[in-house]
This record gives structure tokens, C-alpha cells and sequence, in this order.
């Protein structure tokens, strides 16, 4: 993912939102979102190159969601996929299904946002591995830390306020703000001037990604009440930002 907003334990009906984009090559081979054979308690898109995934949930009370940190230089292809953190994470098996700080260090620069029954956290692994708790609140999240929002991820963040804000009934609507092609400036002091990585991402991107090399190539919606109902909607675009598809789950989420 390259972009996320979320929402933990921020309103009386929903125990969590969460709304994001993958942008990827587009010519990266990925499966949609779907139950995984093993383990079936898994749901998510599957990137068919690394096998991990960039966003998913399971239905032991478990969610993951990751994006690309910028700022430290050229990706190094020995590192071990991110996606496999997720993956072991979710389907609790393998070498990462309890990872901590240490591990970190086999990866690429990253932000991830993990959710294990009452328990929500944020990870990064630069400048230094660590771990903190999420305080119930609505949060954004791009290629820079979450203490430092890049513009975008702010006007996501925005959006998921005003959903929750004008009763927040229908989930699906939260595909909608996730299509902005606006490009977003920095709006007030302290907001940084970063140039995303890689280069193809331009400087000031906007939420969706509309390039025929490098773009948006999917929409996530995930939604779990406090009685444990969730659904999960995918999007999916080609090359020219054209609707490929569509893909909603329901699932039950341990109360």
C-alpha cells in the first residue's frame, strides 16, 4: 500500500476502518482479493512474484496493512519481502507470524499497521525498529512516518473523519475519496516537502495514482463492527485507471 487512513475504536458502531491504495508496477503479477486455500481463515490479494500480501484480515482477529517507507535511498533486493511479514502475521505461521523490533532489519524501509484482537499497532523499522500502541483515534498513513503525514494522507484522513462524521453507514462509500487525482501541496508549517520513492511516484502525488507504468491497481475498504460483523471491498483498476473489477467479503471477527 501507499497510502492508508484508519480508524481504531473511534466510533460507537465500528471497532475499525480501514481505507487505502495499493500503487505498484503495473506490470507486478498480483491475484485479487480472495479466501486463501491455506490457511482459509485469510483474506486478501496475493502478489504472485514474492507471495505475501499488502493488506488483508483473518477472521482469528487479525488485520495487517503496509506501506513503502521513503527517504532511505534505493530498495535492496536481498531484503526479504515485506509482504511476508503480513502473511505470517496473518495466517500465524512462519518465520514472522510473532515478529518484534528485531526482525526488522531483514526488510526494506516500512511503515505497518497491525490489529490483533483488542490490540492495535504501529511498526517501522527506520531510523530505528519499533513498536507502538494506537490510542483509539483516526489516523494517516503514506511513504513518510506517522508522526510526519504527507499531504495526502491528511486529505484521506479528512475524508474518513467526514464519513464517520455523517453516519457512516455504507462502507463502500469509502471507495469514492480513495479515486482523488487531485495532486495535494503541502497546506500549513510542518508539513513536509518530500519527494516519494521510487521516482515514479511524483512529489506531491495524489491519492490515486493514474499512470500507465506505475499506479493505483487497487482500492481497500475494511470494516469491522463492535459485534464482530466485518466486510472487506476491493477495487481493482488497469493501466489507464479503468474499474477491472470489484470484490466484497463478509467475515466474522472474534468479539
Amino acid at each position: 500500500m501507499c497510502i492508508v487512513a484508519f480508524a481504531w475504536q473511534a466510533h460507537p458502531r465500528w471497532k475499525l476502518i480501514a481505507i487505502g491504495n495499493r500503487d505498484e508496477m503495473h506490470a507486478r503479477p498480483a491475484d485479487p482479493l480472495h479466501r486463501w486455500n491455506q490457511p482459509a481463515h485469510l483474506l486478501a490479494g496475493r502478489d504472485t512474484q514474492a507471495g505475501g500480501t499488502w493488506l488483508g484480515v483473518s477472521e482469528q482477529g487479525r488485520l495487517a496493512v503496509v506501506t513503502n517507507l521513503s527517504g532511505y535511498g534505493t530498495p535492496d533486493s536481498g531484503k526479504n519481502s515485506r509482504g511476508d511479514l503480513l502473511k505470517d502475521f496473518l495466517s500465524g505461521q512462519g518465520a514472522y507470524s510473532d515478529f518484534s523490533p528485531p526482525d526488522f532489519p531483514d526488510f526494506n524501509p516500512f511503515n505497518l499497521i497491525t490489529v490483533a484482537g483488542d490490540k492495535a499497532l504501529v511498526h517501522s523499522n527506520r531510523p530505528d525498529p519499533v513498536s507502538n500502541a494506537l490510542v483509539p483515534g483516526i489516523y494517516g498513513l503514506s511513504n513518510g512516518p506517522l508522526d510526519k503525514p504527507w499531504p495526502k494522507s491528511g486529505h484521506l484522513k479528512i475524508s474518513l473523519e467526514k464519513w464517520m462524521d455523517e453516519g457512516a453507514e455504507s462502507p463502500e462509500l469509502l471507495l469514492e475519496p480513495l479515486m482523488d487525482q487531485t495532486s495535494h501541496r503541502p497546506q500549513a508549517e510542518g508539513e513536509p516537502d518530500t519527494e516519494a520513492e521510487p521516482a515514479f511516484e511524483p512529489q506531491h502525488s495524489p491519492i490515486f495514482i493514474r499512470n500507465p507504468v506505475y499506479g493505483t491497481r487497487c482500492s481497500t475498504v475494511v470494516a469491522i463492527d463492535h459485534n464482530g460483523a466485518g466486510s472487506i471491498i476491493e477495487r481493482r483498476f488497469d493501466a489507464s485507471g479503468k474499474v477491472t473489477g470489484q470484490t466484497a467479503f463478509p467475515f466474522s471477527w472474534p468479539v
